[in-house]
């Protein structure tokens, strides 16, 4: 345990001697995820609105009036001639076509049809909005027709309530992943990176003189890189996803913390085993790119995991990234407890253990390799 303690100590004095290091790590649990949760939004913002208003009547200007900031900019009145050079000079992504005699047919008991265009080059924006702006014209037509006591004819009213996010905000869903995908990428890196650094620095042969053993060394290693970001991540969830996104932590943070860790043993140990492949911090790279950014991106972060091909769910259950993904989600939102998170907390360890026996052995063959 001295000798396990030294090596610690040793990792994290040359970590906190790497001011290169040390500015990534700050910036990748900060700002990185600020700016991806605010900058890359899933909501309907500013778009660009259209209207050709055949119908001139009270009911058109009303449903004028629910399109408005800030989903949508100030729409914008155009000739039906104009319709198709706007949305081919990009200047419209919704145009939205009210025909004549609209309000007329709707007080008729009527059902009459508006037109609606889309520019579906952004293909979010695009299907979001349609949802949006179909919502708005029913809702408007509704409270108009009741307004003036007209009977309305529909069959089925679709009363929804939301849970776990009920302001439907997706700063928090796009703050935490990128705080998942940072915990991911890091723990990888700097793990790897120790491993090449010793090598590149020549310090490695210091060690191999030294009366230690591979396991003594790779522990000290995983230890200080894990504990590191083990600590960036609390401040991450307390300062950016609580204070700045305020984002309210439904679950036990104790709880994840100690999930986290768990997944750190795994990701550590992958990080540690591409280190003893790569000869250089480029190689490093490379390798990082082929295992961890597929590995991430189907872990069920990005896009549901039920959306995937059913052979691609079952090779990805391999993957404690999956696991991971799925407890973060359900602590952090839906407030999950241990009754129901086991499952993917013992996976992760089961997988994250196996994973750090290969790595010991083939890191003992690296070490043989160069005595």
């Amino acid at each position: 345990m001295r000798t396990t303690m030294a090596l610690f100590r040793k990792e994290l004095i040359g970590l906190m001697r790497d001011k290169v290091l040390l500015a990534m790590l700050v910036y990748a649990f900060t700002l990185a995820i600020y700016t991806q949760a605010t900058g890359l939004s899933h909501d309907l913002r500013n778009a660009t609105l259209a209207v050709v208003d055949r119908d001139m009547s009270q009911l058109s200007s009303s449903i004028l009036d629910g399109l408005m900031p800030p989903r949508f900019q100030k729409p914008v009145a155009v000739a039906p001639g104009d319709v198709e050079r706007g949305m081919d000079e990009g200047r419209y992504t919704f145009v939205l076509d009210i025909p004549e005699r609209f309000e007329a047919d709707v007080l008729a008991g009527r059902s009459p049809s508006v037109q609606l265009l889309i520019d579906a080059t952004a293909l979010m924006q695009a299907g979001v909005g349609s949802g949006t702006i179909q919502q708005i014209v029913s809702q408007q037509v509704q409270l108009y027709a009741r307004r003036l006591g007209v009977s309305s004819s529909q069959p089925v009213t679709v009363e929804t309530r939301l849970a776990f996010n009920q302001s439907l905000n997706s700063d928090w869903f796009s703050g935490t992943m990128a705080l998942i995908n940072n915990i991911t990428m890091l723990a990888i890196l700097l793990a790897g990176a120790a491993l090449v650094r010793e090598r590149e620095h020549g310090t490695l042969e210091h060690l191999l003189v030294m009366p230690v053993r591979p396991l003594e060394i790779m522990v000290g290693k995983l230890a200080a890189n894990g504990l590191v970001i083990l600590v960036m991540t609390l401040v991450a969830i307390l300062t950016v996803l609580v204070k700045v996104l305020g984002m309210r932590i439904t679950g036990s943070l104790s709880l994840y913390m100690a999930g986290v860790a768990l997944y750190l043993f795994f990701a550590t140990s992958l990080g540690l085993f591409l280190g003893t492949l790569a000869r250089s911090m480029p190689q490093l790279a490379l390798l990082f790119i082929l295992v961890a950014l597929p590995m991430n991106i189907l872990s069920g972060g990005f896009t549901p995991l039920e959306s995937q091909p059913e052979w691609l769910q079952n090779v990805m259950q391999v993957s404690p990234s999956t696991h991971f993904v799925a407890f973060s989600q359900a602590i952090l939102y839906r407030g999950a407890g241990f009754d129901m998170v086991w499952p993917q907390f013992l996976a992760t360890a089961g997988i994250g253990l196996l994973c750090f026996l290969y790595s010991l052995s083939r890191f003992r063959s690296f070490i043989a390799a160069q005595q």
